[in-house]
């Protein structure tokens, strides 16, 4: 139970805390990556976490069917529909997106799941914010039709429920930090102590980032915070930030204040104010979302080639890409140990724009003898 709120425990947490020695070496850091795309369902990824408070709430309300809505490959999606294969429950995706030409990658796993997955006719030129709501409506009439009971899960799982998720991993991140800087200490294990940690995370739909900046506002914890923002946001994210934190300090009863200037924009790797502990970048979002970016793959080769890790090209890619450039600028305090969340997204390297992409630069590794 997490400020109150109950949730299913089906995570094999703590997820492993682990240093990427190889990269440390390279980019002169102390770097470790957060393993959440190992949770142990449906792939994997950070949804797992928001999904099980969410499914808490639909048990108790006697829900038959979880419905989400996303993207044709929503990483939520898969997770939502895997939870509900785990808990009995029927699944529903839907989606603005049309049908994106081959049923690969999410889309492929959704339907292996027994989910039902709705997408927009071809030539539909209807806004898409409100083609989902209409969806939302029309859908959810049409199964209660059939005596259902339908539980939305907003995109991303990203509500005052969802966030919960990312409190708990934030809390039980220190505790791995601690463990380690105390086994340290007694000499088990060799290696650094995990000081002055700042983390990194992906910022999608706000959700992930709004857990962890709670729990370290309202559990005092002394770590700094950088989100990176993977799509184009046509608002000030640091004020949507502010401004999230308003409705989750009351839904929850939070007694930390986050105000304007407290979460600070990162522009051209220098923030006004380098004491401020949340901090947020849209300066590596390549002007789109899930688009595919050279720049990106050759940061997955890395990681891959270095750590024996997967990035998507999404999300992490992404992220870990600014995570790099960062670096380089010399953002990163010298005494600080930054720590990247994997949150997952290991099957859109398969979704045909960019498994054709990989291709065209990967071909030369295939041998014929």
């Amino acid at each position: 139970m997490t400020l109150g709120k109950e949730e299913v425990n089906f995570l094999n947490v703590p997820t492993p805390l682990e240093r990427l020695d190889n990269l440390s070496r390279e980019l002169n850091l102390n770097l470790y990556i957060k393993r959440d795309d190992l949770t142990n369902y449906g792939g994997g990824g950070n949804k797992l976490r928001k999904l099980e408070y969410f499914v808490k709430d639909a048990l108790d309300k006697n829900a038959t069917v979880l419905m989400t809505v996303g993207g044709a490959q929503t990483n939520h999606g898969r997770l939502t529909a895997t939870v509900a294969a785990k808990y009995g429950l029927k699944s529903i995706i839907l989606s603005a997106d049309t049908y994106p030409g081959e049923i690969s990658s999410n889309l492929l796993l959704d339907g292996i799941l027994g989910c039902h997955v709705y997408l927009s006719k071809a030539g539909c030129e209807e806004d898409s914010e409100a083609k989902l709501k209409k969806m939302i409506e029309d859908v959810t009439e049409e199964w209660e039709a059939r005596g259902e009971k339908v539980y939305y899960i907003p995109m991303g799982g990203s509500n005052e429920l969802g966030m919960l998720g990312y409190y708990d991993c934030m809390t039980e991140l220190v505790s791995q930090i601690d463990e380690h800087n105390m086994r340290v200490d007694k000499g088990e294990i060799s290696g650094k102590k995990i000081l002055n940690p700042h983390i990194v995370v992906t910022v999608g739909s706000y959700g992930t980032y709004m857990g962890l900046l709670s729990a370290i506002a309202n559990e005092k914890l002394s770590c700094k915070l950088t989100g990176v923002t993977i799509m184009p946001y046509y608002d000030n994210p640091a004020q949507q930030i502010v401004e999230k934190y308003e409705a989750l300090k009351e839904f929850h009863g939070l007694s930390a204040d986050v105000k304007s200037g407290d979460v600070q924009k990162v522009d051209n790797g220098k923030v006004l104010d380098k004491s401020a502990s949340f901090r947020v970048t849209d300066e590596y979002d390549f002007g789109a979302y899930n688009n595919a970016v050279p720049e990106v793959r050759k940061i997955i080769y890395k990681v891959a080639g270095s750590e024996g890790i997967f990035l998507d090209p999404c999300y992490t890619g992404k992220t870990f890409n600014a995570l790099v450039k960062l670096t380089e600028a010399g953002y990163f305090g010298e005494e600080e140990t930054v720590i990247f969340i994997h949150t997952g997204g290991f099957p859109g390297l398969y979704t045909g724009h960019h498994r054709s992409a990989f291709e065209d630069e990967l071909k030369g590794f295939v041998h014929m003898i």
